[in-house]
């Protein structure tokens, strides 16, 4: 039987400004993924996002980013190892004590934007973070991008990994997402996304924005709740993963 997690990125607003249906989508997903207050989220919109994942039975997992509000964490920057790890746990952390405080547990990490994309491919980077996580809880689950250098860490050190692909973006032939800026890079057609993500699932592949066949790992499905139509795109999804008989499930369900 075919499984896969659902997840989406979220709580990424701060103060009066809202991102994204949060509401809306945590009805339609197993796994959310909240800003920690780097690149987005703050400590009300953390709080809140956790009491909306725990009124859902949604398993609560932390979206650490780079200290760039106005870039919302998608500008890459120049850091050290030693800052990797020290962001993780730090805003880690946030999420955790709220969790904690409402009754719940953080069950993963997701690094987000420009922090994810790097990890992916920068092996001391990736070691960093799987280290950060690692330390304050091996239990965590690290979910990384499938087959990535980030993958790889965790396992090293001994977490469990989950692979993660995308609905909403389209992939190069080394495996990476297709940059933002590159037309082509987000799939804003629901159905197309969602026949994106069976085929991932079911035979472990994935066309490349070039043409060419991917093999890849599928544990679990990221839809951005930032992009155009998220909310759509992720019951549009559901209705043809369910329709493909595969099982939406949160990582560790059977």
């Amino acid at each position: 039987m075919y499984r896969i997690d659902l997840n989406c990125d979220m709580g990424e607003g701060f103060g009066p400004y809202q991102l994204g249906v949060d509401s809306e989508l945590i009805k339609h997903i197993t796994s959310a993924n909240i800003a920690c207050g780097f690149h987005a989220g703050d400590a009300a919109t953390i709080r809140r996002t956790v009491q909306l994942a725990l009124q859902y039975d949604v398993a609560i997992g932390a979206h650490p980013g780079l200290p760039d509000l106005a870039g919302f964490g998608r500008r890459k920057m120049e850091i050290s190892s030693r800052e990797a790890y020290e962001m993780t746990v730090y805003q880690l952390g946030a999420v955790m004590a709220f969790a904690t405080s409402e009754g719940g547990k953080v069950a993963h990490i997701k690094p987000h934007g420009a922090l994810y994309n790097m990890a992916a491919v920068e092996p001391k980077l990736a070691t960093a973070i799987a280290e950060a996580v690692y330390k304050v809880d091996g239990n965590m689950m690290l979910y990384g991008l499938s087959g990535s250098e980030l993958i790889r860490a965790g396992e090293r050190i001994g977490l469990k990994t989950m692979n993660e692909v995308f609905a909403d973006r389209s992939y190069e032939d080394d495996g990476t997402l297709t940059p933002r800026g590159v037309e082509g890079a987000l799939l804003t057609n629901s159905n197309l996304a969602a026949a994106q993500v069976v085929s991932m699932v079911k035979s472990g592949t994935v066309r490349t924005r070039l043409g060419n066949i991917l093999q890849l790992k599928a544990d679990t499905v990221c839809v951005h709740g930032d992009t155009p139509g998220a909310l759509g795109h992720v019951m549009k999804l559901r209705e043809l993963l369910l329709q493909s008989e595969i099982r939406i499930l949160k990582s560790g369900e059977h």
